[in-house]
């Protein structure tokens, strides 16, 4: 099985498992919730060599064990790679290899895993998702690969993951998404601030368009507004302002945004709102915490 067969079978799959899981394809999807929902056992422990492993009914599952070690996003697409595995009715299954990307394409892949694997993007990535989170940019398709990395913040993805997936929404060309790959997220992240920030640290740009909507941060993140000379009106103590000593983090020429780091005082959610000067209400949206998930109790969402 090649792997655009391999998509067109998960992408159908990631449908029906959206349907009866009762996802909400508009939005950030909650792949904890989904294991929950699709009655899998879960538990979360630290592996060394692996990102996961996924026991079927026949033996003794439905049950998925996640590395503990991983970051939420490497997380969340391997418990959706696992999902996909149930929901594909496959056998157990035991992902070994930590470095996926040395395996990419190299003939290693069994059917299973390719369309497992498949799963993942089109269940975390669905295009209705997809355009919301361009929306909340305000662009009708991406551009920049800043803007591949703001969709996969809104989406909870990887930067790598969501320019192959924005490819093959159609939303990229092949020279695009060629080139963004060699685009590192540090140094996408380092352009957005015109700093360094630590590899672990993602950037969450936040314009009028994201009015209502929910961010999904960790400790330690940046929420950035984009807006030239807008102000938080109320700043919850969970996030703590992050400007430089002259109190604003640059962002692109004569343009300057005001930045708040996450605390780990942030332990669900927090409602942030923003003075936007020329703006006659207030822009306000949510900070909701995600972390990896470690234990078994703590695997599911709350």
């Amino acid at each position: 099985m090649n792997w655009d067969v391999a998509h067109r079978l998960a992408s159908i799959a990631a449908v029906q498992a959206h349907r009866d899981l009762r996802i909400d394809r508009d939005e950030y999807v909650d792949v904890h919730a989904a294991l929950q929902e699709a009655g899998v056992v879960g538990m979360a422990r630290p592996m060394p060599r692996l990102f996961g492993m996924y026991f079927s009914p026949q033996d003794n599952g439905p049950a998925v064990l996640l590395n503990a070690n991983l970051d939420i996003v490497t997380q969340r697409h391997t418990a959706a790679h696992e999902l996909g595995h149930h929901r594909l009715q496959h056998d157990t299954a035991f992902d070994k290899d930590l470095d996926r990307t040395a395996r990419w394409g190299d003939g290693s892949w069994s059917d299973e895993e390719k369309t497992a694997e498949a799963f993942a993007a089109w269940f975390l990535m669905p295009p209705p998702a997809v355009r919301s989170a361009l929306g909340r940019i305000g662009i009708d398709r991406p551009r920049l690969p800043e803007h591949a990395y703001q969709v996969a913040r809104w989406l909870g993805t990887s930067y790598a993951g969501t320019v192959n997936h924005l490819h093959r929404l159609k939303l990229l060309t092949q020279a695009q998404k060629t080139a963004w790959l060699k685009a590192k997220p540090a140094a996408i992240k380092a352009s957005l601030l015109r700093g360094l920030v630590s590899n672990k640290v993602h950037v969450h740009v936040i314009g009028m368009a994201a009015h209502g909507a929910t961010v999904r941060v960790e400790v330690g993140d940046l929420v950035v507004l984009w807006d030239t000379n807008a102000h938080f009106e109320m700043l919850p103590d969970v996030l703590l302002s992050a400007d430089n000593s002259e109190g604003q983090v640059l962002w692109g020429e004569g343009s300057s945004a005001v930045a708040a780091e996450v605390t780990d005082a942030l332990r669900s959610t927090a409602v942030v709102t923003v003075r936007v000067p020329g703006a006659a209400d207030l822009l306000e949206f949510t900070v909701a915490r995600q972390s990896p998930r470690r234990g078994v109790q703590d695997l599911w969402s709350i």
